[in-house]
């Protein structure tokens, strides 16, 4: 409750007094609030706490951006955002703001954020006893013929009082006098019709005049008063006034009628005599300026027409007092009431207000999240002002009708920044008139972005090929992840994750730009040691908190021919060439040695290819071109050198080509004789021989020595332990010495004696002579054992 203090200077004395009035506050009934005032309060009077009536706290207010929105162009009503205090901000005069209403009410709207909440609420202004009631004129004329009847009655001019309720006019009185009474009746709108009565009749003879005094007052407390002077003159002749067919006339008008559109014909009659039954139409005093405006009076005919615009949402209806003058002398005049009730036509289109409205909504804003307050008002009546209001369909918002006229723009579902950052909200409303109206408007809502989309890839694994021998400093890939979130959400690092590339941290071998995803190499890469790695980048993004996702890269080395084959056999010990044996008896596309090699790159890089670069002899060998077999070309002749010497080239396939070459020696083995020969002369001969070699030689001869000494024993020692077991037969058997068989095989005449063996039907004869070689295989040369084999040929059976 407040009690603020009103001064006012009254018209006819001038005294302070304090207005106490009661401020009336209810509870929320249809999601508003109430309050009553008192017009004509201070600025900064007290109305209300808002924030405690709605519950709200005071300590957030400020925060949430309390605020007052009103649809009245004139705003009489704040708040204060920081205690929720309700204040008058500029002196309220209800009869300016209201008019004539019965009821006069100030709207507002109680607007908050986070979350955006909309409270309705309404002061009510009471009327106080602020006008007193006043006369369109200070002095009313009245002319009477001195033979009126008594009880004859003059209209009068009713005094206006803006004030509603009891503040208005509640009575009329008269100053005392013999001759005149009043007569005061209430309209059907209320208003009071007070009529000058005769009671006695008049004697212009005795007195030609009268002077009375006509006061209205109100009933405010205390009452206010107005008064008028009545003038009157008594005449003598024209005895009957001028009466209306009707006293009062009722009409409708459709607004928005076009102008000289007839509305009534008001008609009056004198039962005089011409040329006192003419009369005269005219408009009295009552009737404003403004109304004089919209209607026009023909003074002959009495037809009332329009000739100003008719707006049914500015008056919903119109009083016209007419009256009719004869031209008698004196005139008299005659009193009608035209009432106009104006039918209200769907003129105006809805008007959409936007309470209040938040541009930009969060991504992640739940479904229900208010995004604007809207107000749609319709100043036409009835059905004409019924308004249906919505939006398009195609969008993740919808509208809600908490009470008639006002709707809140809500989310229905999730919104996604990276589908649509932007909606064109069309807002359509249209009222139930005939033909309907409608009103479009739209709005822009913005979507804030969230970091909810990690950075993501092209793929999620790449492979990425290095070239050996790469120099250290070189970019080798570019890593590129797309977040579509947008500013400081979509800032990406790059990084690797923790990895060991064999057993060395993977930062020994390559870097990575963190802002462009560049990868360099930090060192050159060996194929023959490293063919191929993992690792793993990491793109974070600079949202809150940060998302991040990874992309493994599969880095695959390249090979480079930068290894030269490498020949593993024949060897060659201290530089000197390889040594290899050949018998003489080798045929042609015998194999003599095989060259193997490698090489330690891959693919073409490690194909071999063999070719002879130099020989001694040419036409006598040749190598495989991708086996690396040397054999022979021919066979060997007793003129061909015994050494021979091949330089094989061992060449790769890479671009460039890289190459090892291989010098052999071929020694050609004629005979055991010849291999120690051979020998003999390797070692003589420092070109071909070094000393390890000799020594080599020495020894291999020895062992052989002694091998073939052994053999020969054995020989020694099996022949005599088969002459003495032998009885049954003579058989001489010859041990050959080595020396023997340096040339060819002369047989020695035996003792011509059979040697039989008994089988079954029969007795078999044994070939007289026996004949024993020492026979050597082709590959004997590289051997240290002497294998003997008989050299007799085999017997066929017709021969035994």
């Amino acid at each position: 409750m407040a009690e603020p203090r009103l001064t006012n200077a009254l018209k006819f004395r001038r005294t302070v007094f304090e207005i106490i009035f009661l401020l009336f506050v209810s509870d929320l009934v249809f999601g508003k609030i109430h309050y009553s005032i008192r017009e004509e309060m201070n600025s900064g009077a007290f109305v209300g706490n808002v924030a405690e009536d709605l519950g709200l706290n005071i300590r957030r207010l400020s925060a949430r951006k309390l605020r007052l929105t009103s649809a009245d162009k004139r705003q009489c009503l704040e708040v204060n955002s920081e205690t929720g205090i309700l204040f008058v901000k500029e002196r309220i005069d209800r009869e300016q703001l209201c008019g004539q209403m019965p009821t006069c009410h100030l709207s507002f709207e109680i607007v908050v954020e986070e979350p955006l909440e909309m409270y309705r609420g309404e002061v009510e202004i009471l009327d106080i006893n602020d006008n007193s009631p006043s006369f369109p004129e200070g002095a009313i004329l009245l002319q009477m013929a001195e033979n009126i009847l008594p009880g004859s009655s003059f209209p009068l001019e009713s005094a206006l009082d803006p004030d509603m309720g009891t503040n208005t006019v509640t009575s009329y009185n008269i100053s005392p006098n013999e001759n005149f009474g009043l007569k005061v009746e209430t309209e059907e709108d209320g208003n009071k019709i007070v009529e000058l009565l005769l009671k006695k009749s008049l004697d212009r003879e005795r007195q030609s005049s009268f002077q009375l005094m006509l006061t209205a007052t109100d009933g405010g407390s205390p009452p206010r008063s107005g008064s008028a002077r009545i003038l009157i003159t008594v005449l003598d002749i024209n005895d009957n006034a001028p009466a209306f067919d009707r006293k009062v006339y009722k009409v409708s008008l459709a607004e928005n009628s076009p102008s000289r559109t007839l509305v009534v014909s008001v008609h009056a009659s004198d039962p005089d005599e011409s040329p006192n039954t003419e009369v005269t139409y005219s408009f009295s005093h009552r009737v404003s300026r403004k109304m004089q405006e919209l209607f026009n009076l023909d003074p002959r005919t009495g037809e009332i027409r329009v000739q100003g615009r008719i707006d049914y949402e500015e008056a919903s209806s119109y009083s016209l007092d007419v009256q009719t003058v004869d031209n008698g002398s004196p005139a008299i005049a005659g009193h009608c009431k035209v009432l106009i009730k104006v039918i209200d036509v769907n003129d105006n289109a809805p008007e959409i207000l936007l309470t209040s409205f938040s541009q930009v909504v969060a991504e992640d804003a739940a479904p229900g999240t208010v995004t604007a307050l809207i107000n749609v008002i319709d100043r036409d009546s009835g059905k004409n002002r019924e308004v249906n209001c919505e939006i398009q369909k195609n969008v993740p918002f919808k509208l809600q009708t908490p009470s008639s006229g006002h709707y809140q723009l809500i989310t229905s579902d999730m919104l996604d920044r990276e589908t649509t950052p932007l909606y064109n909200i069309a807002i359509l409303a249209k009222d139930s008139g005939s033909p309907p109206l409608s009103t479009n408007k739209t709005i822009q809502i913005s979507v804030s972005d969230i970091n909810d989309n990690a950075p993501r890839f092209p793929r999620p694994m790449d492979t990425v090929y290095v070239m050996e021998n790469i120099a250290p400093g070189a970019s080798i890939f570019a890593v590129t992840a797309f977040d579509p979130d947008l500013d400081q959400n979509s800032y990406i690092t790059y990084s690797f994750t923790e990895s060991r590339i064999q057993d060395l941290p993977l930062s020994n071998y390559l870097s990575l730009n963190s802002m462009n995803g560049t990868i360099y190499a930090l060192r050159s890469f060996d194929y023959e040691q490293i063919k191929n790695f993992q690792i793993q980048v990491q793109a974070r993004d600079a949202g809150v908190p940060p998302l991040s996702s990874s992309a493994t890269l599969n880095v695959i080395i390249l090979d480079q021919n930068d290894n030269a084959p490498v020949i593993v056999s024949p060897s060659a010990q201290s530089g000197s060439a390889a040594v290899e044996i050949v018998p003489q008896s080798a045929a042609q596309g015998y194999l003599v040695t095989k060259i193997i090699a490698t090489d330690a790159d891959s693919g073409q890089n490690a194909r071999l290819h063999y070719q002879v670069l130099k020989a001694s002899d040419p036409s006598l060998f040749n190598v495989g071109l991708n086996s690396g077999e040397i054999r022979t070309a021919r066979g060997i002749l007793d003129q061909d050198a015994i050494s021979q010497t091949l330089v094989i080239l061992v060449k790769d396939n890479g671009q460039p080509s890289l190459s090892s070459t291989v010098t052999i020696n071929f020694s050609i083995l004629r005979n055991i004789t010849d291999v120690y020969s051979e020998s003999r002369n390797l070692v003589t001969n420092p070109e071909h021989i070094s000393d390890i070699n000799l020594y080599l030689i020495v020894i291999l001869g020895s062992t052989s020595f002694i091998f073939l000494v052994t053999i020969i024993l054995l020989i020694g020692i099996k022949c005599k332990q088969d002459r003495n077991p032998i009885e049954d037969y003579n058989s001489s058997s010859c041990c050959y010495r080595l020396d023997d068989c340096q040339s060819e095989f002369d047989p020695r005449p035996t003792p011509k004696e059979s040697l039989n063996y008994s089988v079954a039907g029969g007795i078999v004869r044994m070939p007289e002579t026996h004949h024993y070689a020492v026979c050597l295989s082709p590959e004997s040369a590289k051997s240290d054992f002497l294998y003997l084999k008989p050299c007799t040929p085999t017997l066929s059976l017709e021969e035994y």
